[in-house]
């Protein structure tokens, strides 16, 4: 567990504590698998819209205008450890690290369930039918298994991008199309 910790935080200790701690409170409470999704769906809303990122992160706004935001987003349909951990995120002023400390909640999560998780990017959302497929690939060809957290980019033409660690398995309409370019001689 250390290497994963190490290799997403560095010598962040703040970030990495808020992570472990984050695990540490889901786990005592059996809510462990509903608090890594929920903080990793949250963080990428955050990292999708500008306008919610700016407004967590600016200072200039009261905390309590900030922490209204989370709970008006989040409101009843998070699970209260959830709500908690976002908020004192954001009372602490740490909201510009949410993606990384989601991105180390899930690692220790995935980690203490002994498998890796794929981040998928895709143009639409996923089934369950196709999310399973997907992860039986992404298993197959890493050798571990793994559990896909889904993110619907729009950006993308269609297709999906999955990342599990370092690795990049790139399935994107784009890529497709640039690798016939390139094997067209253009």
């Amino acid at each position: 567990m250390p290497e994963i910790l190490d290799r997403l935080f560095g010598k962040d200790q703040r970030t990495r504590g808020y992570a472990t701690a984050i695990i540490a409170i889901a786990e005592a409470e059996g809510v462990l698998d509903t608090v890594g999704d929920e903080v990793f769906a949250f963080a990428k809303a955050v990292e999708q819209n500008a306008k919610l990122r700016e407004a967590l992160t600016d200072r200039a706004l009261p905390v309590e205008n900030r922490r209204s935001l989370v709970h008006d987003i989040l409101g009843d349909r998070a699970n209260p450890v959830t709500l908690t951990a976002i908020s004192l995120l954001i009372d602490a002023g740490r909201a510009r690290d949410l993606g990384k400390i989601a991105d180390g909640v899930v690692a220790l999560s995935a980690e203490r369930h002994q498998h890796a998780v794929a981040e998928v990017r895709s143009a639409v959302p996923l089934n369950d039918r196709q999310r399973k497929r997907l992860e039986e690939a992404l298993s197959r060809a890493t050798g571990r298994t793994i559990e896909a957290k889904v993110v619907v980019d729009p950006t993308l033409v269609g297709g999906v991008v999955a990342r599990v660690g370092d690795l990049v398995f790139d399935g994107s309409i784009a890529s497709r199309l640039e690798d016939a370019k390139h094997a067209l001689g253009s």
